[in-house]
């Protein structure tokens, strides 16, 4: 199917999308605050600047368009990429976005990788799961894991003494017997 704009046209439309403050990312936004949560945006400093930075839980959160990063699509050889319900690859120029899409998930894979080797938590939360009848399930899960990572983070250290019949364990307090009674 041809595609009915004009190059120029075409041209004009994609360079009005932008990758920040997008309606997905405004939505997680919204809900994080809402609910307590405090982040920063886009930190440079973060490996694969991620959309939403939470330090106190050491955790980084990619809202990820289905598109442009190749939700359940597969890359397999040259424009071979499989469509899904929420990724449709256009079929004007087809090798050209099959290469792009790719390209997209191997850096976003690379940026994972580097982040949990920093230490780093990663959350990446997809367009299609912000649909108004999901997204209290999926910000659900991201708050569990948001507080699962932030009780790993901070959970005491427990000292344990291996106990046997004839050890004796370190007294917090003095015999009864000094005290003269």
């Amino acid at each position: 199917m041809p595609d009915r704009l004009t190059p120029t046209q075409r041209h004009t439309c994609m360079s009005h999308i932008h990758s920040r403050d997008t309606k997905p990312e405004l939505l997680v936004r919204r809900w994080l605050w809402s609910h307590g949560y405090r982040y920063r945006l886009n930190v440079k400093g973060v490996p694969g600047r991620p959309d939403i930075v939470m330090r106190p839980y050491h955790t980084a959160i990619f809202v990820n368009g289905c598109f442009w990063h190749g939700h359940n699509v597969e890359t397999h050889g040259r424009a071979s990429l499989q469509n899904s319900d929420c990724c449709k690859i256009p079929q004007t120029n087809r090798d050209f976005w099959v290469n792009k899409i790719r390209r997209n998930q191997e850096r976003d894979q690379q940026n994972y990788h580097i982040l949990q080797e920093n230490g780093w938590h990663v959350i990446v939360i997809w367009e299609c799961q912000l649909k108004p009848n999901s997204i209290k399930e999926t910000m659900l899960k991201v708050e569990t894991m948001l507080c699962d990572y932030f009780l790993a983070l901070h959970r005491p250290k427990i000292i344990s003494y291996a106990t046997t019949e004839d050890a004796e364990l370190p007294m917090a307090a003095e015999d009864s017997e000094d005290y003269g009674r």
